[in-house]
């Protein structure tokens, strides 16, 4: 029963982590029909907003040494100026472009980060101590957990309800479901398009500093490098639950963090080295059965 109750808890952190990066994705893609692969970087970006430049090994504490009230908000603050900013300076001046032309321009900018970071930071993966007493073991329900995990699940369930809030009970949300329906025809009934965009890069840079926070903590790591493996599954994500479909994000972003931690747990010892083998054939399983995707929103065009 510990054992069970030990495999939710892992899978639905995990699941919490990929769900949120996936709404990140899929917010942009639901106003813009841009797969932002800068994404990744803005969570490098904001781990390393925390640490004082240097190249050393164990990394000083910037904003990292702000009181957890004062941290949190001036992160997703900063999270969000940068996804901002990235719209305002490329993506802005490609709104007439393809969406194939938009994505490698996205391409383009998470290098161009990723860069920034190496010549400001250095490429050597950093220590950092962030909260560390967030990874003390708790007792719940007969299993040894991490109180982390435990605030991951409940972030992640608040986040989700307060963006289901915000699209169904504020203007911004209205207008960013008609930009998602269909943008031309929302603009000729007044929709404002530069806030709408605006706003859906705000909440996504703000999604990428959460998940940032998150994973600085969990790993006691800063790496350059380290937003390209949550990239990578957060598209994969948004790609099962149907691009363009927020509930859709959040529920492959759970599915793909639980059969992760069920292969872990289930495979063999000398066959789990090679989970994410395992994990991708079923990525790949399930796209032929429903290449569509999970959730289908009706703005969906079909496939030729």
């Amino acid at each position: 029963m510990s054992s069970a109750v030990q495999l939710f808890f892992d899978a639905a952190s995990l699941g919490g982590i990929y769900a949120m990066a996936a709404l990140g994705i899929a917010l942009i893609f639901g106003v813009m029909n841009l797969v932002n692969f800068a994404h990744g970087e803005y969570i490098a970006f904001c781990v390393f907003a925390l640490i004082v430049p240097s190249t050393e090994a164990v990394a000083v504490m910037f904003l990292g040494k702000a009181p957890a009230i004062l941290l949190i908000p001036i992160l997703l603050a900063i999270g969000g100026a940068a996804a901002v900013a990235s719209e305002y300076v490329v993506f802005r001046h490609m709104r007439k472009a393809t969406p194939v032309a938009m994505m490698i321009s996205s391409f383009a900018l998470g290098f161009i980060i990723q860069n920034a970071l190496l010549a400001v930071y250095g490429g050597r993966p950093k220590a950092i101590s962030l909260w560390p007493d967030l990874n003390t073991p708790i007792a719940l329900a007969g299993a040894q957990l991490p109180l982390l995990q435990l605030i991951v699940i409940l972030t992640t369930l608040v986040v989700v309800c307060a963006l289901a809030l915000l699209l169904k009970k504020t203007r911004l949300g209205l207008e960013m479901r008609a930009a998602a329906e269909n943008f031309t025809m929302a603009r000729l009934l007044g929709v404002r398009a530069n806030v709408v965009i605006t706003g859906a890069f705000a909440l996504s840079g703000a999604l990428a500093a959460a998940v940032a926070l998150i994973m600085a903590t969990q790993t006691g790591v800063a790496d350059v490098r380290m937003g390209g493996q949550i990239m990578l599954v957060a598209f994969i994500a948004t790609v099962i639950g149907g691009l363009g479909s927020l509930p859709g994000a959040v529920a492959a972003g759970f599915l793909i963090g639980a059969a992760s931690i069920l292969l872990q747990g289930f495979l063999p010892l000398e066959v789990r080295p090679f989970r994410d083998a395992f994990l991708y054939t079923l990525v790949i399983i399930c796209l032929l059965a429903r290449p569509q995707g999970l959730f289908v929103p009706s703005s969906a065009k079909p496939r030729i």
